[in-house]
């Protein structure tokens, strides 16, 4: 049992107050975008659009480089995958592309 008081929503019963907007935000969850602004989703395949050093290893991640099945996770580097040739690794979503 509710009703709006402005641009809010209040229970009568015991007087809480939220934004449904900000509710719809909240829910959703975890969003990760690529470097052109698209949703990803767990799953997802994704293109390198840079060439990225990797500590320890002779070689580079070279742009162009498509990781499969990639696995979203809270945290600077937001996209956890497994590369061919390289292993596991973690990601920044800005610097890939949905494929």
């Amino acid at each position: 049992m509710t009703y709006p008081t402005g641009q809010s929503q209040m229970c009568a019963e015991c007087g809480h107050e939220w934004n449904p907007d900000e509710a719809a935000v909240e829910e959703a969850g975890l969003v990760v975008k690529d470097a052109n602004g698209n949703v990803l989703k767990d799953g997802d395949d994704v293109v390198m659009i840079k060439d990225l050093a990797v500590k320890g290893a002779p070689k580079a991640l070279k742009a162009g480089t498509k990781v499969r099945n990639i696995k979203l996770v809270e945290g600077g580097h937001n996209i956890d995958c497994r590369i061919e040739g390289f292993g596991a690794m973690a990601l920044k979503s800005e610097f890939v592309k949905k494929a």
